[in-house]
């Protein structure tokens, strides 16, 4: 008898479909270091698709301090933080990023999507909300699904939509909305000052998923909170490593009790082999640099401030982004695979965003600026863009009167 799981694995067509046509945009073997530039195919190309946006992934600091802690500590910890997997430089950079956040205390998990599956599983019970912009990224989404919580969703950004929904919960229950800092595709940053004022008013607490804020917004690069002088507002402040900090990880920061209650009932860190000591040594020492450089996160918003000058100006459609995330509206799912395979065979590397990440009427790329572009770097790359654009045909770009 046919086992039924082939019959249904058998109907996701998508990705051949997308060979068979030439235009597959993922899983592209880089040969090179993740910077500016990378190597593909024995090329050189363009890297607009990256998260280092301070451009620290090959910084030698961090790369020295990683093969020191690995000579220290080996290249594991064979075990869970909860059991045997504890280092001293767990706890050093818990620390630190506690005092970099403005919060009492913070405690690591190995990737960012654990902290946010094993938080909203179970920071809130039965009888409780977690209440989520549309738009957050599908970490926080799949952490909801894993709680016993009512889910509320509100549409995004919009602050009408969200007071409609709190209004219709229960006061005696707990109430957490959880909201990405800058949203991971839109580029937008959420309208923190007036969630908080929902929260107070309506009895909610607030966490924020700073994965693509720390290192570019707030002072020295501590996040939206801090960028909105909002910190003691926020309850909960949650971050990734693979992005400004150049390692691979992820901390939740919040009072000393949470932090306690979390250790102990996480279960994607209790569960889970703790960060290996090379990732945690790079992130103590990216710390170091972006707390001593703030040149770095000068440079990130120059550069995206330029980008996105000559993008607007070429009349590319770059929706509503306050980041270094400037989301290339195509709109249309084939066109935006065959734009990213002719500006990769062009020298550019750039992300495909395509239904359902977003909806099909929203297919984009995602091209994201690093500190350590270069203007030449960016204009060679709006160019390539232009072009492809209007070889392709993609009705989103105006001509220039």
């Amino acid at each position: 008898m046919r086992k039924k799981l082939h019959d249904k694995i058998a109907q996701f067509t998508d990705a051949k479909a997308a060979r068979d046509k030439g235009v597959y945009p993922f899983f592209r073997p880089i040969e090179s270091a993740q910077d500016t530039e990378v190597i593909i195919d024995g090329q050189r190309v363009l890297m607009f698709g990256s998260n280092s946006y301070l451009g620290l992934t090959n910084h030698p600091t961090i790369k020295e301090a990683s093969k020191k802690a690995i000579d220290k500590y080996g290249t594991g910890c064979a075990g869970s933080r909860f059991l045997n997997g504890t280092l001293d430089i767990h706890i050093e950079l818990e620390n630190r990023l506690a005092a970099y956040v403005g919060k009492e205390a913070a405690v690591l998990f190995s990737t960012g999507f654990q902290v946010n599956l094993g938080v909203l599983s179970c920071i809130t019970g039965r009888n409780d909300y977690l209440i989520l912009d549309e738009y957050d990224h599908a970490s926080i989404i799949d952490g909801s699904r894993l709680s016993f919580s009512r889910v509320i969703k509100y549409a995004h950004n919009d602050m009408q939509d969200l007071e409609r929904k709190l209004s219709l919960l229960p006061e005696e229950a707990a109430k957490v909305i959880a909201v990405d800092g800058i949203f991971s595709m839109e580029g937008d940053i959420v309208k923190l000052p007036e969630v908080a004022v929902l929260a107070e008013q309506y009895g909610a607490n607030i966490m924020v998923d700073d994965a693509h804020s720390l290192g570019v917004i707030g002072y020295k690069g501590g996040g939206t909170a801090s960028h909105f002088n909002m910190t003691e507002d926020v309850d909960l402040i949650m971050g990734t490593f693979s992005k400004s900090f150049a390692s691979l990880g992820g901390f939740i920061a919040a009072d000393a009790e949470t932090i306690d209650y979390l250790k102990h009932r996480a279960r994607s860190l209790m569960f889970s082999a703790s960060m290996p000591p090379g990732s945690v040594a790079s992130v103590i020492a990216a710390l170091d640099i972006i707390e001593s450089e703030p040149e770095r996160i000068e440079k990130l918003w120059d550069n995206t401030n330029y980008a996105m000058k000559l993008l607007t100006d070429e009349g590319f459609d770059l929706g509503p982004t306050e980041s270094p995330i400037l989301p290339i509206y195509i709109r249309d799912n084939d066109k935006t695979f065959m734009v990213t395979k002719l500006l990769q065979d062009n020298g550019v590397f750039v992300n495909p965003v395509v239904s359902p990440a977003v909806p099909s009427d929203s297919s984009l790329l995602r091209f994201s600026l690093m500190a350590t572009h270069t203007f030449a770097q960016i204009d060679e790359a709006v160019d390539k863009i232009s072009r492809v654009f209007k070889e392709v045909g993609v009705s989103t770009v105006k001509e220039k009167i």
